[in-house]
Parts: C-alpha cells; sequence; structure tokens
C-alpha cells in the first residue's frame, strides 16, 4: 500500500530530524520526501493502513502533515 501526504518539510536537515522517529515507529515501511514538489510529499509504501499513525507522528514533530 502507497500512502501519500502533504507536508511542510521544506529541507534536508528537517527530514534528517524526523527520519529516525519514522524509521523506529515503521522499520518495515520504505518512505521518502519529495522536497521539490510543491506539496513537499511524504510516501510510505506499508503493508498496513498507518496513515493515522503518521499524521499524529509528524504533528507531534511540528510538522504539517495531510494524507492526499
Amino acid at each position: 500500500m502507497v500512502l501519500v501526504f502533504k507536508t511542510n518539510v521544506n529541507s534536508s536537515s528537517k527530514v534528517k530530524r524526523v527520519a529516525p522517529k519514522l524509521n523506529k515507529l515503521f522499520p518495515n515501511s520504505k518512505w521518502n520526501f519529495d522536497l521539490e514538489d510543491c506539496d513537499r510529499i511524504l510516501r510510505f509504501e506499508s503493508d498496513n493502513d498507518i496513515k493515522k499513525e503518521i499524521i499524529i507522528l509528524m504533528k507531534i514533530l511540528g510538522f504539517d502533515c495531510e494524507a492526499l
């Protein structure tokens, strides 16, 4: 399952801040940010529907995150 989110993560330093948490909480998922896209897309590949968990984590970390 591919999950796509609009975020306000707009730099590689912010990705580095988020990366350890994403890797720790979702170890069996693949993810990446597209910082060139106007919506600063976060794409997740996961076997589970973890949409709500991702949104909550991103908000806890201080970022906007909206499912597309």
